[in-house]
């Protein structure tokens, strides 16, 4: 199908944005990758009657390091992500995941920033921002505010973003030494929404858990963070008891769509699986 017709916009500065979203208001939407939005306009799911694309804003675009944080801007592509050597030495997790997402066609067009602010709990950054504890940096008219990941997701589609603000920066802690990681994902085919995943990262002393933080993706109208099998698995030896203990009590928090993906019960017991096999890789990985 065609979209509707709309007015379009290419602002050269995050000023310039945000003037644009305060001037047309609610009928506008923003363009960053274009991968989401633009088949719900072509279904006419959504029918903005302006659109502002962000694509020309320097100033949302880069990976960099302050102090103890890789701060990564919104509107950096997948694959400058996947190919990043500072995230490959600080934060290995997230060129892991982008190799996982898609193909890589999308992945040179796809930003960070429209993947975590679309509010699709089927997408891989959701959940891992949440695994990473990563600080999302919103600016509007007026100014900037940080919002916890885990904090910024309300339902499908419905997170803490105002429609006057725009997503600016992802902020993320780099690894502490001997820090484990893994995303384990389940999809039917090349490029395809995952029908179950799970995200972990953790540290381990002395054959314990010492900290853990394990984020679930497709497992619910919003991305989950499992604190009931993060507090279960602190303090304990990872071994398979501890781990099925802890697959069971993330899947009792799971609630998904069914679709053509599976239905409810299968979804839920993937997860656990999901769950199970990113714990032990990322054991694996603390040394």
């Amino acid at each position: 199908m065609i979209p509707p017709s709309f007015d379009y916009y290419a602002p050269n500065s995050i000023a310039e944005a945000l003037k644009l979203l305060g001037d047309l208001g609610g009928d506008a939407k923003l363009l960053a990758g274009g991968h989401s939005l633009l088949p719900m306009m072509k279904l006419r799911f959504a029918q903005p009657s302006h659109l502002i694309d962000l694509n020309r804003i320097a100033a949302l675009r880069g990976i960099r390091e302050e102090g103890s944080e890789i701060v990564i801007g919104a509107m950096t592509v997948e694959n400058d992500l996947l190919n990043s050597r500072l995230l490959q030495q600080k934060v290995p997790l997230l060129p892991e995941v982008v190799g996982q997402i898609a193909d890589p066609q999308v992945r040179n067009r796809g930003t960070i920033g429209g993947d975590i602010a679309h509010g699709d709990a089927a997408n891989d950054h959701p959940a891992v921002a949440i695994a990473l504890d990563a600080t999302l940096v919103l600016e509007g008219p007026k100014g900037r505010r940080s919002v916890k990941a885990e904090s910024f997701y309300h339902g499908m589609y419905f997170t803490e973003m105002a429609e006057n603000e725009i997503l600016c920066e992802i902020r993320v802690p780099a690894f502490a030494p001997r820090t484990g990681y893994a995303y384990a994902k389940l999809k039917r085919k090349t490029g395809d929404w995952a029908a179950a995943a799970a995200a972990v990262v953790m540290r381990m002393n002395g054959g314990k858990v010492e900290s853990v933080r394990i984020a679930l993706t497709n497992a619910a109208a919003t991305p989950l963070r499992a604190t009931d099998a993060e507090q279960a698995l602190t303090g304990k030896v990872l071994n398979e008891t501890t781990i099925d203990d802890a697959a069971a009590r993330a899947m009792a928090i799971c609630d998904p769509a069914e679709d053509l993906r599976g239905d409810r019960e299968y979804k839920t017991a993937m997860t656990g699986v999901m769950l199970r096999r990113a714990l032990a890789s990322a054991a694996a990985r603390c040394v």
